[in-house]
């Protein structure tokens, strides 16, 4: 469990967020240790994975949900597709029955349509579907046609308190300036936003200038960036530090001392 010095200052922080990508139980350690506020829970392949995941077994949610003192989001995917059938949908909302049950506190998802626009009506049926359940849109929104009419999708949605973007189907590497200047250009924008593949700490000061207070870790909380190695609480306070002074020193509240 973790200390309750730490708890209290995550209790008292609503000026940042800091999610972690976990992908079993003994990541949970590593995560909480560091300083994450929440989790964010996907399925351990062997194969490498890609950029988004796909939703774990119900038992790993309620096992890392046991080892867990805070918020854990779990992913909704099924295969490697952007879209989804009816009988899929369903699935889905039975699994997210099961996570909750399990002690989740919230699920990630996120449908493209065959035009490659937010698939708004899938969307919008899951979170009906489990309403009053926060949510995330993860990574599909970089591979929508036209990402300004994602975003205005997307801000239509109920539940939705993050997306996770890198801007790019290539992540930040390649779609930086574009998702910083539509953070700039947009405060309900930058409230959502979950800066996450590629994220590299050069950018975090410009993306907390634009509004951006919610940052997402995934390779970058492992050593070597390797998804076969357990998350690093030293990686993971390296940004937690960061984001915190950042934000500190940018005109936010003072981070409180964790």
């Amino acid at each position: 469990m973790a200390e309750v010095g730490h708890e209290s200052s995550r209790e008292s922080r609503t000026e940042t967020l800091l999610e972690v990508t976990v992908r079993r139980p003994r990541d949970v350690a590593g995560a909480r240790e560091g300083g994450a506020d929440r989790l964010h829970l996907v399925a351990e392949t062997a194969a490498q994975p890609d950029r988004v995941g796909t939703s774990p077994e119900p038992a790993v949610v309620s096992a890392v949900c046991r080892e867990a003192d805070l918020p854990v989001f779990v992913m909704l995917r099924l295969g490697d597709s952007w879209t989804t059938t009816g009988g899929e949908l369903a699935r889905l909302v039975g699994l997210a029955e099961s996570y909750l049950g399990g002690g989740a506190a919230g699920v990630s998802f996120g449908f493209l349509d065959a035009n490659l626009e937010v698939d708004e009506e899938v969307c919008g049926h899951l979170a009906e579907r489990l309403r009053g359940v926060p949510w995330t849109f993860h990574g599909a929104v970089d591979d929508a046609l036209d990402p300004r009419r994602a975003w205005r999708a997307l801000l239509r949605l109920p539940g939705l308190v993050g997306v996770c973007s890198g801007g790019s189907p290539q992540g930040l590497a390649v779609g930086y300036d574009d998702l910083l200047a539509a953070a700039t250009d947009d405060p309900r924008v930058a409230a959502l936003l979950l800066p996450g593949p590629g994220l590299v700490a050069e950018q975090v000061p410009w993306l907390v200038r634009a509004g951006v207070r919610q940052f997402h870790l995934g390779p970058q909380a492992r050593p070597g960036g390797s998804h076969r190695a357990d998350v690093d609480a030293s990686l993971v306070r390296s940004w937690r530090l960061l984001v915190d002074s950042t934000v500190a020193r940018l005109g936010g509240r003072p981070a409180v001392e964790r």
